[in-house]
């Protein structure tokens, strides 16, 4: 149950969105935050102030005074607003199909049911509705990043064949480092009074650390980075896969060791190696599948475009039809519809989620049942299983995925700064 409430957690900092009932005599509720034409409500900072304090009285981490941490707070949920804001008018919407498969998901990580998921939201206090939205939100924030930033990452052959003969050349005991991050923040067009300003305050940062000041505490009171309120614990990263910066300057540094101040354009960066460990060898499973896509449009609906898939896996099973022929006929994938909707030999990891868990769940001959991805409505079959070492193409393609997320969160943190600089944000006060 800890794992479970590890991800609830997490969901629910990202998109803080519960709501906390009025006590009696309680004032109503206020405008906090006015964010262009959108306003973040002192409910709204309650709510993720007792999260916050929630989360960290389950990781033991001691937390800076409320003042502190409503900035924080605060901080994020501007941030979460902008995005939403830009969402709406990007017509990006995440349909109650789509977050009924997320929250399966979520719960089938955890090990429990979706009865069980829901019991715990609501014995915590907590409304379900809520909990879904915040979901949905997060979501929809997540659709709207890639949109927004993967089109600013280039990666040329170049970088690609260059990181794949690294990678050749590393033993099979790579090491992974789990790092922890303060961000002491730069606004775009600092001058150099604000720069030096900045760079002080990061060296008087990084020495109370050397003096023994708790990391995780530091980063929650200090950090301007994403996850400052998850006391700016970055998870395990493979060095290919960290930020260019970063990269350079974890490599062979042990497990405590503290890095930095370094500069790049948002600011000042302090790093701590947390822990580090081995990378095992893996064989890669790779799947050989066909589907059929039928994406909702304003001519055929989201419910149709699930029945119709319905009609035609009981066609396929029943004998009156061919999958091939229907995935010819009808699929909206043109890639794979002239090839009777066959997608040849893949390692799962490479398609959207919902159609990974589709496939690595199928028997083999098995027409699943229709299941909504980010494309649309698909029934899959899994045709055949293979394990394979990892070969050319799978080693580009993983070069590939990582140069793709270190130059992806390069870009997020720079678009994120930028939908900020560009918004008007005026704290209400009392």
């Amino acid at each position: 149950m800890i794992k479970m409430l590890k991800i609830v957690s997490i969901a629910w900092l990202t998109l803080a969105s519960l709501t906390i009932p009025l006590q009696a005599n309680e004032v109503l509720d206020r405008v906090a935050v006015i964010v262009n034409d959108g306003v973040i409500l002192q409910s709204e900072v309650d709510t993720m102030l007792v999260q916050i304090k929630r989360n960290a009285a389950e990781q033991d981490i001691k937390l800076p005074s409320d003042d502190v941490l409503r900035v924080q707070a605060i901080d994020r949920l501007v941030l979460q607003e902008i995005q939403l804001q830009i969402a709406r008018r990007n017509g990006i919407e995440v349909s109650d199909a789509q977050l009924e498969q997320t929250i399966a998901s979520i719960a089938r990580e955890a090990g429990i049911t979706v009865e069980e998921l829901r019991a715990e939201i609501t014995g915590l206090g907590s409304t379900w509705q809520g909990y879904r939205e915040s979901i949905r939100r997060e979501m929809i924030i997540g659709e709207l990043q890639r949109n927004a930033v993967r089109d600013r990452v280039y990666i040329s052959p170049q970088e690609i064949a260059n990181l794949t003969s690294m990678m050749e050349e590393m033993s099979s005991n790579e090491v992974e480092y789990r790092l922890s991050h303060i961000l002491i923040g730069l606004r775009d067009g600092s001058s150099s009074d604000e720069v030096q300003t900045a760079r002080e305050r990061a060296e008087n940062v990084l020495q109370s650390l050397r003096d023994g000041r708790d990391f995780a505490e530091t980063a929650i009171s200090s950090s301007a980075g994403s996850r400052a309120l998850e006391g700016g614990d970055l998870g395990w990263m493979n060095i290919n896969a960290m930020p260019t910066l970063f990269a350079e300057a974890v490599r062979d540094k042990r497990k405590g060791d503290l890095i930095g101040p370094i500069k790049s354009g948002v600011g000042f960066h302090i790093l701590k190696v947390a822990d580090t460990r081995g990378i095992e060898t893996v064989e890669i499973e790779e799947v050989k599948a066909r589907h059929i896509l039928l994406r909702p449009s304003v001519i055929l609906s989201d419910k149709r475009a699930k029945e119709q898939l319905n009609e035609f896996r009981q066609q396929i099973i029943s004998g009156e039809a061919e999958f091939s022929d229907l995935a010819l006929e009808h699929s909206d994938d043109t890639g794979s519809a002239s090839q009777g909707g066959d997608l040849g030999w893949n390692d799962p990891s490479v398609f959207d989620d919902a159609f990974k868990q589709a496939v690595e769940n199928a028997e083999l001959g098995e027409i699943s049942e229709p299941f909504r991805s980010q494309f649309g409505w698909h029934i899959v079959e899994v045709l055949d299983r293979r394990v394979q070492d990892a070969t050319e193409r799978s080693k580009e393609n993983r070069a590939y995925q990582l140069l793709y997320r270190r130059k992806y969160q390069e870009e997020l943190e720079n678009w994120q700064q930028e939908m900020r600089d560009q918004a008007y944000i005026e704290e209400v006060t009392e």
